[in-house]
């Protein structure tokens, strides 16, 4: 299975646990938090990527980041987001220079430092 298929099929599984009970699901038990407690569970796997970037253990930095993924994920699920809009989203972008992309959105580039 192609790195594609895995994050579709997983879309798949998260969008069909919103109408798990969440006593038998964690991520059911997530959305019954609410997109409030999805974006704290985002923010904290977010900081914990961060912390792992800043260590030379590679496996505890891809770890990390698919932990991150996957909430991402659920934050999308729970939004109401398809995958197929974020990745129509990368696919617009492929092939772009980053700073034409940013430009395109009207975001002031970062000072030099």
């Amino acid at each position: 299975m192609n790195s594609t298929d895995v994050i579709g099929a997983l879309y798949a599984v998260l969008e069909s646990r919103k109408a798990a009970d969440p006593a038998q699901s964690y991520v059911a038990t997530l959305y019954a938090k609410g997109i409030d407690g999805i974006l704290k569970k985002v923010g904290e796997e977010a900081a914990e990527t961060l912390i792992a970037a800043k260590n030379p253990d590679d496996a505890a930095l891809v770890h990390e980041v698919a932990d991150l993924w996957f909430h991402t994920l659920v934050m999308m699920v729970a939004r109401g987001v398809p995958l197929s809009a974020l990745t129509a989203e990368l696919a617009r972008r492929q092939g772009r220079s980053g700073l034409e992309e940013k430009a395109s959105r009207g975001q002031p580039s970062a000072p030099d430092r």
